[in-house]
């Protein structure tokens, strides 16, 4: 049986678009934005350090390792590189680039996931990867041209609460279904 750690990496999702959408819409207007970093930092830690753990080990069946492996990487440098530049006060919009890459993978990774049917809900997975897409492609253009336009900026928070709703459903079903598979799992220092 391989080892899966899924539930880990989804609820830090669910935490970090839910902390992006309040960033978003509450953090931006004030003053001294430092106090998001660390948060933004621990959720960028810990996608970066199980994404390349999945990239480079592949524990996963299949092509999952790279939908999930790499997404959750790329998640995790927007994240930290968001930290380092709340902290610092440095300008977002470098780092809206980069996410608009990583949104860009992410919305393939939704179509693919949908077209080869994979997990046990394919259309929920693939609207997740591509609604937290849109999220990273939207990015760019927001701090770009659109920083200060309430209508756009309360959409993207409109459209990170629905992703993270979604993320979280996801996950709780996914945390109940791996609670039970996993349940008569022992360790192999263990024996049987």
């Amino acid at each position: 049986m391989f080892i899966d750690y899924l539930t880990l990496i989804m609820i830090n999702m669910v935490a970090g678009t839910a902390l992006l959408a309040y960033y978003l819409w509450k953090g931006m207007d004030e003053t001294d934005q430092r106090p998001y970093a660390a948060a933004f930092f621990g959720v960028g830690l810990l996608s970066l350090i199980t994404g390349l753990q999945l990239s480079f080990t592949w524990p996963l069946p299949g092509s999952y390792n790279v939908g999930y492996g790499d997404t959750t990487t790329l998640f995790g440098v927007v994240f930290l590189i968001t930290a380092i530049a709340l902290w610092q006060g440095w300008n977002l919009v470098p780092v809206s680039l980069y996410a608009f890459f990583a949104g860009i993978d992410a919305i393939i990774v939704g179509v693919r996931i949908f077209s080869l049917q994979l997990t046990k809900e394919p259309l929920l997975s693939a609207v997740g990867f591509v609604l937290a897409g849109l999220g990273g492609l939207g990015a760019a253009p927001f701090f770009l041209w659109f920083k200060g336009n309430k209508t756009v900026r309360m959409l993207g928070v409109l459209l990170l609460v629905a992703t993270a709703l979604l993320w979280a459903v996801t996950f709780y079903g996914s945390l109940w279904g791996h609670l039970d598979s996993f349940s008569k799992w022992v360790p192999a220092t263990m024996g049987k």
